[in-house]
């Protein structure tokens, strides 16, 4: 006799471990840079000319377009060290769930660093 499973689909109810967070979270961080090529390519479109480049330049004095690339560079970083901890556990390092959770915990740790230095760095 089959025994009907309960199923729970909401998603803000289910407690998600940490490695699991971090692997979504590259996923939505691969999309978003996905949607910012277009932006990227017109920055070095207008990079490219001389004038262009003077106006770039005149741009990133202003705090708004600093914070700007500041949040464009979140998402960059994210998925780089991350996509790192995947290649790592792509060659089997970081197998275990023990040393899966501290390298998730690393990844959010190196990421939240990076992302703070590339602040200071653009101010």
């Amino acid at each position: 006799m089959k025994h009907p499973r309960p199923k729970n689909l909401n998603l803000f109810t289910i407690h998600f471990p940490l490695p699991a967070i971090v692997s979504i979270l590259h996923r939505v961080s691969g999309a978003i840079l996905f949607l910012l090529i277009p932006f990227i390519l017109l920055g070095l479109q207008y990079s490219l000319t001389d004038t262009g480049y003077e106006t770039l330049e005149q741009w990133t004095s202003n705090l708004f377009v600093k914070l700007i690339i500041w949040l464009m560079l979140i998402p960059f970083i994210f998925h780089l060290i991350a996509g790192i901890r995947h290649l790592l556990s792509d060659i089997h390092i970081g197998d275990t769930l023990k040393i899966g959770r501290i390298m998730a915990l690393l990844t959010m740790i190196i990421s939240a660093l990076l992302v703070i230095l590339a602040g200071v760095w653009l101010w």
